[in-house]
Formats: C-alpha cells, structure tokens, sequence
C-alpha cells in the first residue's frame, strides 16, 4: 500500500483514507505525508470524496495536490489538534496547530482544483464563549518556511485567519477563493507576516476581516523581523473590514510593496495603514495604482492614532500633544497612490492622521478620482479615539509632511474637498471639486488652503 508503483506520487486511499465525510483519516494522510518525505518528496495526492481531517502538518519537499471534487474538512474534535507555538496577533504563544501547518520546511506546497473546508462555525462559537484553552487554528499555516507555494483551491470558512506565511521567504500564492461568513470574528483573507518577498496575485477574497493584511509583529515579540518585498496584483476583493491593510502589528517593518490592478467592493474601508504610539518600526516605500473601489466607508486611511490591541487604550496612544521619538514611535513615510477610481464612499475621500511629535511624510495622490455616495451614512473613517463619525467629507488630513495631490477629483462632498491642519510642505495641483456649491463656499474651500500658505 502506499506509494504508485513507479511513481512519486501517494494517494491517500492508499494508506487508509476514506473519503465518505464521516470517518476520521488524520493518521492515513499523516502516513502518506511521512511516506513521501522519506523517499525525498514527491505528491500526496487527494482524490474526488470529502475526508475528514484533523490538523495536517507538512514537511520538506512535499506536494499536496487536491483533484477537482476533494474536501479535506476539518474536524470539531479539538483533540485532532496539537498545541504549538506561533505567532498569534503578532505575538509569540502556544495556539492550535492550524488545519494544515509546515514549520521550518522547504520546497513546500498546497495546489490543485479542491476545497479546504474549516468548519470554522464550531471555533467562531467557542471563541465567543470563550471556551477555548488557545487561541484558534488557522486555515493555513507555515512558519520559517520556504519556497512556498499555495494556489488553485478554494478555502471556506476559516477557524480564523486563513493563509498565514509567518517569517517565511519565496512564497508564491496565487489563483485562491476564499470566503469566510461577513459575521465570522478574526477570519482575515491572506497575513503575510515578518516574510521576504512574496507574490499574492490573481485571488478573489470575501471575508469576516482583513482581505489582506501585511504584519510584521507588535512590540511584545522578542525578534523583530521585517515583512519586505511584497507584489499583490489582480485581486478582487468582497466585503471584510479592509481591502488590504498594513499594520497594525509593523514593529519588525514593512517596506517594498506594491498593490496594482485590483477591485474593492464593499470593503468598509479601501487601503488602510494603522498603528500606534510604543509599536515602532516603520512603513516605507509603497506603491499603489490601478484599484478601483465601490462602497467603502474611506479609501485611504493613514492612522497613527489606531487603538485597537494590548495597551490600546492608554491615554498615551490617543494624547494628541507630542511625545518625545524614541524607537518604539512608529513611522510612515514614502507612500504613493496613483490612478484609483472609488464610488460611493460613505465617510470621507481619505484621512491621514500622523502623530504629533511625528508627521506622516511624503505622500502622494496622483490621478485620483473620489466619488461620495449621494445617501451616505455617518461612520468612522479610521479606529481612532475621540474621533466623530464622518459624513460625504474630502481628504482629511493632519500631522502631515510634504503630501501632495496631483489630478485629484473629489465629488458630492460636505466641506472643503482638502481639509489640513499641522501640514507642512502640502501641494495641490490641478485639482477639482465636483460638489455643487456657490460661489461664497467654493471661495472658503480655497481660502482655507492659501490661508496657510500651502
């Protein structure tokens, strides 16, 4: 049993598996994927059938190949699933083993036309009962990992987040669906975190969170390593809390990224970047052009006053006076947005919120056409305390260096379409206001900027 003759390639019927939806193969998958690293790699392959599973762990040089029409589905039983220790909300601790995990293997790889079916419903319960010893499996997992690939498959209904490279290097994944219930809690799209060049393309994501959301550790991990070197293009993306999202976890860094020729639909807020005084690390050098975004309560968010997470809340993160910099005051700077289209946006054209002790710094918008929704409902542009829910207003910028807006076109908004205070080197060139107004307002939007010499 075991091997096809002549072959590199091992069926899991033929260890045992059977694919009926009721019987339990996570030791017959388990001696297929030994099997094939004792012979030095090849495939486990997947046949049509639904096999229910316990946790999964891959290992060096293995191939796991779902045909069209198989279903690993996860099981409920908690016992399926070992404790390990991983990065969970940035943060070294033991957790489930998610449903399928590799840690410091090479040459890996989860392909083909299948389905990874979570079963997520029994983990989102407990979580919310807090019934739980750890905190819950993943869908995909791989720490210190590399030349990864995942692609092809479909993935559904996620424990929590679910595909998370962690401090991996080389990982391709490309041609995913994953969907996730809107309600389900934590089950964001795709996390590469602390990972060297990464390439995630061709995907559609409609999820419970994040679509895709770059992390690099908070200030409570002991190794801060940086998430760099990161392409996302052809994507769309459905519903969750962001399009693709940076930080708030950026203690290690997050620099070289690129966010080309994608679709945001519904995705409460567009491109978001967030973090909080005692983070520290930086966000730099990004580049984002050819989205085109419907529905999202802001576009663009830069918000160094994000309160979410551990000491979230202290009054040091939201005090709006200047604290001295030090190495845990995080930064952005070097962001550049280019030819984005956004229609129907509830809360505001963009906001940009830098500390005040430090600016975000050398942002640019070039070719960007904003369009407010005619009904808008009032909402929160960013996670910010004191902040007021917003409604049909323009950019709204603050603690802000050497910004400018190039061919920028605002429609149907409330108030000025480029709203600053505490800017310093703010450019406007050839932009446009669309909202019917007369003439004394349209005098006080510009009045507003040349009153501070921008």
């Amino acid at each position: 049993m075991g091997q096809i003759s002549g072959s590199s390639i091992y069926n899991i019927t033929s260890f045992g598996a059977i694919g009926d939806g009721q019987t339990v193969n996570t030791g017959m998958i388990a001696e297929a994927v030994s099997a094939c690293f004792a012979a030095g790699g090849g495939t486990v392959y997947v046949p049509a059938g639904e096999f229910l599973t316990g946790s999964i762990t891959l290992k060096s040089n293995v191939h796991l190949y779902l045909e069209a029409g198989a279903v690993l589905a996860f099981t409920n039983d908690i016992d399926e699933y070992r404790i390990v220790e991983s990065r969970w909300e940035g943060v070294l601790r033991q957790v489930y083993a998610s449903c399928i995990y590799a840690e410091d293997a090479e040459n890996i790889a989860i392909t083909g036309h299948g389905t990874l079916q979570g079963n997520g419903a029994f983990w989102w319960e407990a979580f919310r009962k807090e019934e739980l010893s750890y905190p819950r499996p993943k869908l995909v997992s791989f720490d210190h990992c590399r030349h990864v690939q995942i692609s092809g498959i479909k993935l559904l209904n996620s424990p929590s987040w679910t595909v998370h490279p962690v401090c991996c290097e080389n990982v391709t994944i490309h041609g995913l669906t994953i969907i996730n219930p809107a309600d389900s809690p934590n089950t964001d799209g795709i996390n590469p975190e602390s990972c060297r060049n990464v390439r995630i393309s061709d995907s559609h994501i409609d999820v419970g969170d994040d679509c895709i959301a770059i992390k690099a550790g908070t200030e409570d991990t002991a190794e801060h390593i940086p998430c760099e070197n990161i392409t996302i293009t052809n994507c769309t993306m459905i519903h969750g809390h962001g399009g693709v999202v940076l930080g708030s976890e950026m203690s290690g860094s997050i620099r070289n990224v690129t966010i080309s020729n994608c679709v945001f639909e519904g995705t409460d807020r567009g491109i978001r970047f967030k973090s909080r005084r005692g983070r520290g690390g930086v966000i730099e050098d990004i580049r984002v052009n050819n989205i085109v975004m419907k529905g999202v309560i802001c576009p663009f968010i830069l918000n160094l006053y994000y309160y979410f997470g551990p000491r979230g809340t202290d009054s040091f993160v939201s005090d709006k006076n200047p604290h001295p910099v030090t190495d845990e005051t995080p930064i952005f700077r070097r962001i550049h947005f280019s030819h984005i289209t956004a229609r129907d946006v509830s809360a505001a054209a963009g906001f940009l919120y830098g500390l005040a002790e430090m600016y975000v710094e050398d942002i640019t918008f070039a070719h960007v056409d904003i369009a407010m929704a005619e009904h808008a409902e009032a909402a929160l542009p960013a996670m910010m305390a004191e902040l007021e829910p917003m409604k049909q207003r323009g950019f709204y910028c603050s603690n802000v260096r050497d910004i400018r807006f190039d061919h920028v076109t605002v429609s149907n908004h409330q108030g000025p379409a480029f709203y600053v205070e505490n800017g310093e080197d703010v450019e406007i060139v050839s932009c446009r206001s669309k909202k019917p107004m007369n003439k004394e307002e349209e005098l006080a939007v510009f009045e507003h900027v040349i009153n501070k010499n921008y």
